[in-house]
């Protein structure tokens, strides 16, 4: 019975703890499964409702009203990932989109109260709990006076709820820009947690009393009320080649930088640099066919030697009459501890309905 005891105070323990590199890491999984299959380097040309998340300066390529909506299940149909979002132009030179992002494990077993003060067991005692992350986001964006320039902000509220054991509002902001040159090559900045995210957290003292009794000796210490996530920067440049009229490809290189020392293909103690390398291929603009690299890492390996590794990526589209269905495979034999393998993803231009 301690094994069980030992996954729901762990679990608890885990997701409360303050701590200023892996805070907030839901929000890190991405949306559209048509910049996963291109392994996220999209921040120079994301173009539709999806910028909101990627760099909300693209908004203001929105011609109408778009609807995206992304659901994806990992760890064995564990946890959840669910994404919905909107967007519009309010003219030709702006524009602004609102997204949710819940990221959930629920009907978790608690067993803390398993076991009475006499040692006896009583399944009885037995409840659930769910853990769950939203982030609701509220984008903004803007052409600026110079041909090709474009600018957006996010300001985003994150609610992160363990159960009735701990619960936490964050606040944040987000910004970015975009630039598409007369040679038709584009660039993009996107800074995430510019203002470093701040989440404030709250315990329920007699739940915490009970985890702490659960098991004698073991998770006595209260976890920090606070988390900070620091800032990252993607910067990515992308160009669109037509041949014969009918096809196209796309190629973007972005290159994610964060500011602290890891195991990506570069890293100091200033920054780390982990570039990222997609394709897409499209016909009629109506069949999208994607590919992409990235995920660099420098994995320590049992000799204390150390291997580069990757997370390659596919995916599928279609789009047809405002309707697009998106598809991404983002874990290829397994290169990476990717936290899904399949996703997909529908968007909707709501000019079709008038």
């Amino acid at each position: 019975m301690k094994k069980y005891l030992f996954i729901v105070t762990t679990l608890i323990t885990f997701l409360c703890v303050g701590q200023t590199k892996y805070s907030n890491e839901f929000l890190n999984i991405g949306v559209d499964a048509a910049a996963l299959g291109m392994s996220n380097s999209v921040a120079s040309h994301t173009a539709d409702v999806n910028s909101g998340y990627w760099n909300p300066a693209g908004l203001v390529n929105l011609e109408d009203s778009q609807l995206a909506l992304l659901h994806s299940s990992y760890f064995a149909n564990i946890a959840n990932y669910n994404y919905i979002a909107f967007a519009k132009p309010l003219d030709d030179k702006s524009a602004i989109a609102l997204s949710l992002i819940r990221f959930g494990v629920d009907d978790i077993l608690d067993t803390t109260q398993l076991i009475d003060d006499q040692g006896n067991i009583n399944y009885d005692r037995v409840s659930l709990f769910s853990t769950a992350d939203y982030a609701l986001t509220f984008s903004y964006a803007r052409k600026l006076p110079l041909d090709g320039l474009s600018y957006g902000v996010n300001a985003k509220v994150v609610r992160r709820i363990i159960g009735d054991f701990a619960n936490s509002w964050g606040f944040g902001l987000d910004a970015g820009i975009q630039f598409e040159s007369k040679n038709d090559w584009k660039f993009g900045i996107m800074a995430r947690d510019i203002t470093t995210t701040f989440n404030a957290w709250s315990f329920d003292e007699d739940k915490l009393a009970e985890i702490q009794n659960a098991i004698e000796g073991q998770n006595q210490t209260v976890p920090e009320s606070t988390e900070l996530t620091i800032p990252k920067l993607q910067i990515g440049m992308s160009k669109k080649f037509i041949f014969h009229y009918d096809y196209s490809l796309l190629a973007s290189f972005d290159m994610n930088v964060r500011f602290e020392q890891n195991n990506d293909v570069i890293s100091s103690s200033f920054a780390s640099f982990n570039p990222a390398l997609g394709f897409e291929f499209g016909y009629t603009d109506l069949v999208f066919l994607r590919a992409g690299a990235g995920n660099f890492q420098n994995e320590l390996q049992l000799d204390n030697s150390e291997n580069l590794t990757f997370q390659p990526s596919l995916g599928l589209g279609f789009k047809y009459r405002g309707i697009q269905i998106d598809y991404a495979f983002t874990d290829i034999g397994d290169q990476s501890a990717a936290l899904y393998s399949n996703v997909f993803s529908l968007k909707l231009d709501l000019s079709i309905f008038r």
